[in-house]
């Protein structure tokens, strides 16, 4: 998010609000990378789920789970057009650090993210432990996960069409 924010924070906010091609062009490839990410977790979720039950301790890598978290959130156009609406109803337009004082914003935003959505990865993966101890039960928990991601890919790109 921190990213998104210093993008809007040097011009690619207003130019999403201005160019309604560009941002469409960003909603349909977060929205195909969701549609992607959802397709691969059903599409190995047995194969995966057989293979997490034999060795309890075999978890997605840091790194990828950082990849597939920052393409997500990077490829979200609402964000970058929240960021872009709400900041500069915060910045003191008359100072001469308006960037600077996006570029803070923008850090104080992902840190609060950062706490949040840290709390809910560690609630999330105290619960794996019981998940993991069914196959069937991993392996319906990957499916519904993979198919909600398909969902949400679906309904950014038909958003296109129904918002615009």
């Amino acid at each position: 998010m921190f990213l998104v924010s210093v993008l809007v924070a040097i011009g690619l906010g207003p130019l999403l609000q201005s160019s309604r091609l560009f941002y469409n062009a960003v909603q349909w490839a977060g929205g195909l990378y969701l549609i992607y990410l959802g397709y691969s977790a059903v599409k190995a979720s047995k194969v995966d789920a057989q293979g997490m039950q034999k060795t309890e301790e075999v978890k997605p890598s840091l790194l990828t789970s950082m990849k597939n978290g920052f393409w997500v959130g990077v490829l979200n156009p609402k964000s970058i057009v929240f960021f872009a609406a709400i900041l500069p109803a915060f910045v003191d337009q008359e100072k001469k650090t308006v960037t600077q004082q996006l570029l803070i914003l923008g850090l104080i935003f992902s840190i609060i993210a950062f706490i949040s959505d840290g709390t809910y990865g560690l609630l999330a993966g105290t619960a794996r432990q019981w998940l993991s101890s069914d196959v069937n039960r991993l392996i319906f928990m990957r499916q519904f996960g993979g198919f909600v991601m398909v969902g949400l890919g679906v309904f950014t790109i038909c958003s296109i069409f129904i918002f615009n």
